[in-house]
């Protein structure tokens, strides 16, 4: 089966009512395990190279990994960049064979942004990749993304509304109050999301995917009350991607 992007993925999801899993790979030994756990639960996934998967192993060695992998389990497939720091490195892996690719101009002014992932939009589209974005920056350290707290600050609902409609994007990743790494809410701690501002993004944004990265430690009663503004996976670990249309699209994806 050939590798797929993410939108049909998505829609097909939602409308069926689950979730995929999505995975950051960077050697032959994590692709088959995860793919052969797909395979035996009959389950699309995406698989996410960052940065320093890149580095590590070569984009054009990613992309022979996953299309063996997606050949021998014949389920749906897609292969995505995350944090993808420039133009250059998201046309990179569109050119190698990445179905779907995240150019994160989050540390950018607001028009700045627009103009990196509109050139970004316009490339990918025409190979049929799809596009997330990031808009708003989340503390935190993920790979070669290091965001100090005194450098994070929350998405502006207007903005957002404004910056999908300027770029064309497929998706869009927010900041709300979740933070990129594996230690940062404390046991007894509750992190303080901005659910207000999720809110105004679902209602001026119906049906479109919003994205939350850093979604690891979140309390389950806060994973509820995501849920209800369109989510529907439960016992989320790791980033949720949900669409912002609850009574349309109906379920969320664990980007883990």
């Amino acid at each position: 089966m050939a590798l797929v992007n993410t939108k049909e993925m998505f829609k097909k999801a939602y409308s069926e009512g689950y979730a995929i899993g999505a995975f950051n790979v960077n050697n032959m030994e994590i692709v088959q395990g995860i793919t052969q756990a797909c395979k035996k639960l009959n389950s699309p996934v995406i698989l996410q190279a960052s940065a320093g998967a890149r580095k590590y192993a070569q984009g054009v060695y990613l992309v022979k990994l996953v299309e063996a992998a997606s050949s021998l389990t014949e389920v749906p497939m897609a292969l995505h960049l995350d944090h993808g720091p420039d133009f250059e490195t998201c046309k990179d892996c569109v050119d190698s064979g990445f179905t779907s690719v995240m150019i994160d101009g989050s540390s950018l002014p607001f028009e700045e942004n627009i103009e990196q992932t509109k050139k970004v939009v316009d490339y990918a589209h025409k190979y049929n990749v799809t596009v997330e974005a990031e808009l708003g920056r989340l503390a935190g350290v993920e790979d070669d993304v290091d965001v100090s707290a005194e450098d994070a600050f929350y998405t502006d609902p207007a903005e957002a509304e404004e910056f999908v409609k300027k770029t064309g994007i497929d998706s869009l990743a927010i900041a709300i109050g979740t933070s990129h790494g594996a230690y940062k809410f404390k046991p007894g701690q509750k992190p303080q999301l901005r659910f207000d501002i999720l809110e105004e993004i679902s209602k001026r944004l119906p049906g479109f995917p919003i994205v939350l990265h850093g979604a690891s430690s979140v309390i389950p009663e806060y994973v509820e009350i995501v849920n209800n503004f369109g989510g529907n996976l439960p016992n989320a670990i790791g980033c949720l991607l949900y669409t912002s249309d609850a009574a349309d699209e109906e379920d969320s994806v664990d980007l883990g």
